[in-house]
């Protein structure tokens, strides 16, 4: 069958159905560097604008493939949805061209939180659209690689759609097992980017932290924020910002520091980043109180503090010290895991230094700063071995760092798409060997370190 595949990106939709046999007749995509490298991978031209081209001049096709725009929709972006000038306008492109060709299937992907944007209202616009409008038979499932024998946690939402009814589709049975992670990394690649001195010093620093907390007790399943480690500046009923400048001088700021004797502006520069903002309903216009997730969090790391303070506070003093307040933060997702940062995939976000079981890589994301961390090796993870994880194995990558790991951030897992689309075009249930599959599809050598022998190829 003949399907175009548009806001391509690196190419995960072409790679899955051109593995089923069928053949891609159109692509687009806006970033030139992704376009390129479309067109050096797949040898076809790429289209740089899908709001410019004349919907009859796009050759017929039998299946539509899109991961259209997800910032509007995204926790990481302003999640303005359809109303985002740039993107959320693209989505009724897409219906307009399938309203046009009428294609046999359509294939959808985006991020979960598509579905709840907006309180559903962009997921009823949507549903109406293709159901209403177009005529189509539509289905939806959030699904992550990790279901598929893929150790990736990466869940998105996947939206189908026929002209002649589901009745022959079922969503891929879901697998128990998971490949190992150790199958999809080279063992110290000499093309991979070494851990900065800082942040292993970072590293270290939370190493002595965690080894501070008595080994009969458990390490907190909240954030530690340490920021709060000695504050008293108030959150359970009232926000700083409503609170008189006489009375925050007589309390504490981030790290305990006094606030006696600072002008007010001096005050809110000594207090954590989350706790300066004047939040106000907007309906009423009237302050609000900190969510209950947040007083928690910092209600827990306060008493967690006082109860460890003795042990802590020689440590305390130089993550204070340390010159980004991410770094401040800590997240220990391994509990009762050996305390052995070492043994462990890690994380620099936003959120704080994350820790994370060996079980599962964390979702690639488009932020180049987060990208996963290979502790054992104080090493990032390569290109290649992310493309793996993407199930996009053998193509041609950006060479630049931050633009190869923004695409596969983007990028949608071709190994998922495979199963969906070969449940929805062929009709018919398959027994599938995922890990044999997996590998076959990936065509990687297990736990190699000579990096020559994946072909893998970067440009600009």
């Amino acid at each position: 069958m003949r399907f175009i595949d548009l806001f391509a990106g690196l190419g995960g939709f072409h790679v899955a159905l051109e593995n089923l046999g069928h053949e891609c007749v159109f692509a687009s995509e806006k970033k030139e560097h992704l376009a390129k490298l479309y067109e050096k991978n797949f040898k076809i031209p790429v289209n740089r604008d899908i709001t410019k081209v004349e919907i009859a001049d796009i050759p017929e096709f039998d299946i539509l493939c899109a991961g259209f725009p997800c910032q509007p929709f995204s926790k990481a972006g302003d999640r303005l949805g359809l109303e985002d000038e740039k993107n959320g306008n693209l989505f009724d492109k897409l219906v307009e061209i399938i309203d046009y060709h009428e294609p046999d299937f359509f294939i959808l992907e985006n991020v979960r939180n598509l579905k709840s944007h907006d309180n559903f209202n962009t997921w009823k616009y949507i549903k109406d659209k293709l159901q209403n409008k177009l005529g189509y038979i539509i289905d939806d499932q959030i699904l992550s690689p990790h279901q598929y024998g893929i150790p990736q946690h990466r869940e998105r939402i996947f939206i189908i759609g026929s002209k002649n009814g589901l009745q022959h589709f079922s969503w891929p049975n879901r697998s128990n097992s998971t490949d190992s992670i150790l199958n999809f990394l080279d063992v110290n690649p000499t093309d991979a980017t070494q851990l900065e001195d800082e942040k292993i010093s970072v590293i270290q620093l939370w190493q002595e932290f965690i080894s501070k907390i008595p080994l009969q007790d458990s390490l907190p399943g909240f954030p530690i924020w340490s920021m709060e480690f000695g504050a008293t500046y108030p959150f359970e009923d009232e926000i700083p910002f409503r609170t008189s400048s006489n009375a925050l001088g007589r309390l504490k700021g981030k790290f305990g520091i006094p606030l006696k004797g600072m002008t007010r502006e001096e005050k809110f520069n000594n207090l954590p980043n989350y706790a300066k903002k004047n939040q106000l309903n907007k309906e009423t216009g009237k302050p609000i109180q900190f969510p209950t997730w947040k007083k928690h969090y910092i209600r827990s790391n306060r008493a967690f503090y006082e109860k460890y303070k003795v042990e802590l506070e020689p440590v305390v003093k130089r993550i204070k010290e340390l010159g980004v307040s991410s770094w401040q933060k800590f997240e220990w997702n391994v509990q009762g895991g050996e305390r052995d940062l070492s043994k462990y995939i890690i994380q620099f976000r936003g959120s704080g230094v994350r820790v994370k079981k060996t079980d599962f890589f964390p979702s690639l994301v488009t932020v180049s700063t987060q990208i996963p961390i290979i502790s054992w090796e104080n090493r990032y993870i390569t290109p290649s071995e992310g493309a793996r994880i993407q199930s996009l194995n053998g193509i041609t990558l950006p060479k630049n760092l931050g633009s190869c790991f923004g695409a596969l951030g983007n990028a949608v897992n071709a190994h998922v798409v495979e199963l969906i689309a070969q449940k929805l075009i062929n009709g018919k249930p398959e027994e599938i060997n995922i890990v044999k599959n997996i590998k076959e599809t990936n065509g990687h050598k297990i736990n190699s370190n000579k990096t020559s022998e994946l072909d893998y190829e970067r440009i600009e």
